[in-house]
């Protein structure tokens, strides 16, 4: 069992930075491969980000490449996004899930575990 509590969102201006902290209770989270996703007004859910159980491979949507940076500490049982040069179309809630594979994956089915998410709001 993974328990999920995301925190960080807010409302930022276009240009501007965020970062979105996951924190994980379960003796599974280390073990495991680790994703964003996020889902718009009106919109399906969709990857943003996911990183491996060692932090070693990440893996970005095209959308954010370049802009957000996923990273974690099993230490702490924390998983980050760092969100640079925030855009309007980034507006969402931002979800932390938990893998049930492997190996890296960009479709929500391959995640078992979910938080209720965090709301990001990016003004022009």
């Amino acid at each position: 069992q993974v328990q999920l509590v995301e925190s960080g969102g807010g409302q930022v201006q276009a240009g501007g930075s965020l970062r979105l902290f996951c924190a994980a209770s379960g003796r599974t989270f280390s073990s495991r491969p680790m994703g964003w996703f996020r889902q718009a007004p009106g919109k399906e859910r969709e990857f943003v980000a996911a990183i491996s159980w060692s932090g070693g491979s990440t893996l970005y949507a095209d959308s954010v490449k370049g802009r957000f940076t996923i990273s974690r500490a099993n230490a702490k049982n924390t998983v980050y996004l760092q969100m640079n040069s925030l855009k309007p179309e980034d507006t969402a809630v931002y979800f932390c899930a938990a893998d049930s594979q492997l190996r890296l994956a960009v479709i929500a089915s391959a995640y078992d575990y979910w938080g209720q998410g965090t709301q990001v709001t990016v003004s022009s």
